[in-house]
C-alpha cells in the first residue's frame, strides 16, 4: 500500500516506547513539518555532490524529489526512505572528467549504473531474499549501516565543523535539548529547530560580532559573514534546471560499474536499519528497494541530474523522531521538486552556514553508525570470531579514514565504497578459507 495512512493515536502525539509506523501519520501539518525537516537533512548533501561533480544541482535536488516517489511506488510503501545524490560516484566521476569526458558522458556512464542496479534488484526479488541473506549476513549489514554512518564523519569534522566550530558546538547542544527534552512534537522536528537555532545564532554573530575568519566554501581561510543571502537575492523565483540528454562510453562506464558493489550493500544496509526501527520484517522488499534505487537513477540522470541512492541522513532523523509514516517521505519530495523549480528557495536552504551543519550531521551520523551496532546485537552477533572482527574492522576504518585505494592515475576507491568492499569481500574470503 503506497497511500491511505492511518492516523496515530490522536494525532498529536507518541507516548514512549510507540513509534509511528510507515502506513500510519500525524496530522497533516505536524507531517509537513517532518517531511521539511526531511529536505533540510537531504539538501546539504544532495546539493553539494552535484556541484563536485560538476552538475546541475538545482536539477538534482528537483529529480531527488521525482526519484523518491519512484522508490516509494516500487516498494509499495514499506520502506520509508528518501533518494538524494550519491556520493559513491564522486571519484568515479571525477576520473571521467579527468579523461576529458563532458556531462553527457558521465550521466550516460551513472545511467548505465542505474540499470545494472535495477537488474540486481530485480534478481534478488525474484529469488528471494535468501540469496541476500548469504551475501550480505547481520555481521556485513550492521558493519555496512555502522561504515555508512561513521564514514560520513570526515564530513562533519573536516569540512563543517572548522567553517564555526563554536556555532557548531552550540547547534550541536540546542539539537541536544530539542531531541532529548523537548517533548511532542517540537521533539520530533527536533532537527529542523536545531537547523534554524543555528541559522539565527549565525545571523546574530554577524550583527553583532562581524564577520568570521575561517574556511569558506573552497576550503579558503577568509574574513566572511556567516550568513550570506546574495546567491538567494540574485536567485529567480521560478526556472527549470538545464537539462540534456547522456552520452554512452565504455571506458567511462568501466570506471563506474565497480560502485554498484558498494550500492547495493549500503541499500541492504539502510533497508535493515529501517526495519530494526521499525521493528518490521522487510527483508521481503529488499529486492524492490534495490530496484526502486537502480530505476530512480536511470530517471535522474536520463534528464542530466545525478545518480541517487538511499540517504542515511533521513534514516538518522527518523531514529530522532520516531516517525517513519512515507507520508512525510511523500510531503518532501514534493517539496523537493518545487524547490528544483524555485532557485530562490534553493538558494535559502543552501545558504545554512557550514558551522550549523557541523553540529547538526555530527549527530545524525553518529546516530547512523549506533544503528549497525544495534543490528549486531539484535541477531547476537560473535564479535569474538575473527572472521567477523577482521574484515569488519578493516572496512570501518577504511570508511572513517576515509582510506584510497589508487586504481589508476586519476581514480581511486576511497571512503564508504572502498569500506564495503573490504568488508563483503574480506568476510566471505576468511569464511571460505576456514572451510
Amino acid at each position: 500500500m503506497a497511500f491511505g495512512w492511518k492516523v496515530h493515536g490522536d494525532g498529536k502525539r507518541l507516548t514512549p516506547g510507540e513509534v509511528v509506523k510507515p502506513d500510519e501519520r500525524l496530522s497533516w501539518p505536524r507531517m509537513v513539518g517532518i517531511g521539511a525537516q526531511h529536505v533540510i537533512a537531504m539538501f546539504g548533501a544532495t546539493f553539494v555532490f552535484p556541484l563536485v561533480m560538476g552538475l546541475d544541482a538545482n536539477l538534482a535536488v528537483m529529480m531527488s524529489g521525482v526519484a523518491t516517489i519512484l522508490f516509494l511506488l516500487i516498494v509499495k510503501g514499506k520502506v520509508p526512505s528518501y533518494v538524494g545524490s550519491s556520493a559513491s560516484f564522486v571519484g568515479a566521476v571525477v576520473a571521467i572528467r579527468a579523461a576529458g569526458g563532458g556531462d553527457a558522458t558521465v550521466t550516460g556512464a551513472l545511467l548505465v549504473v542505474g540499470v545494472v542496479l535495477a537488474a540486481c534488484g530485480f534478481a534478488i526479488h525474484k529469488l528471494g531474499v535468501g540469496v541476500i541473506h548469504r551475501v550480505f549476513p547481520p555481521i556485513v549489514t550492521g558493519g555496512v549501516v555502522m561504515l555508512i554512518g561513521f564514514g560520513m564523519a570526515y564530513v562533519a569534522a573536516d569540512v563543517y565543523w572548522p567553517k564555526d566550530p563554536w556555532v557548531a558546538l552550540l547547534t550541536m547542544a540546542a539539537t541536544f535539548v530539542f531531541i532529548g527534552v523537548f517533548k511532542g512534537f517540537l521533539g520530533r522536528i527536533g532537527v529542523l529547530l536545531g537547523l534554524v537555532f543555528g541559522f539565527l545564532l549565525s545571523w546574530a554573530w554577524d550583527l553583532v560580532g562581524g564577520p568570521i575568519t575561517a574556511p569558506d566554501d573552497s576550503g579558503k581561510v577568509t574574513e566572511h559573514f556567516r550568513v550570506n543571502l546574495d546567491a538567494v537575492a540574485q536567485a529567480d523565483w521560478i526556472g527549470l534546471p538545464s537539462l540534456h540528454g547522456p552520452v554512452f562510453e565504455v571506458s567511462a562506464i568501466v570506471l563506474v560499474l565497480p560502485v554498484v558493489i558498494a550500492l547495493i550493500a549500503e541499500n541492504v544496509g539502510h533497508v535493515k536499519a529501517v526495519g530494526e526501527m521499525t521493528g518490521a520484517d522487510v527483508d521481503a522488499y529488499m529486492g524492490r528497494a534495490v530496484m526502486a534505487d537502480g530505476v530512480g537513477t536511470v530517471v535522474a540522470t536520463s534528464v542530466g541530474g545525478s545518480a541517487t541512492t538511499t540517504y542515511a541522513e533521513n534514516i538518522g532523523v527518523m531514529a530522532a523522531t520516531k516517525v517513519y509514516s512515507t507520508a512525510a517521505y511523500y510531503i518532501a519530495a514534493v517539496i523537493a521538486i518545487l524547490f528544483g523549480l524555485c532557485p530562490k528557495f534553493g538558494a535559502l536552504i543552501a545558504a545554512t552556514p557550514g558551522g550549523v551543519l557541523g553540529g547538526v550531521t555530527t549527530i545524525l551520523y553518529g546516530m547512523i553508525g549506533l544503528l549497525g551496532a544495534k543490528i549486531w546485537i539484535e541477531n547476537r552477533v560473535d564479535l569474538s570470531d575473527p572472521r567477523n572482527l577482521v574484515p569488519t574492522g578493516a572496512g570501518i576504518i577504511c570508511a572513517i579514514g576515509p582510506v584510497a585505494f589508487p586504481i589508476t592515475g586519476t581514480f581511486a576507491l576511497s571512503g564508504i565504497a572502498l569500506g564495503t568492499i573490504v568488508l563483503l569481500v574480506g568476510y566471505h574470503l576468511l569464511r571460505a578459507a576456514r572451510r
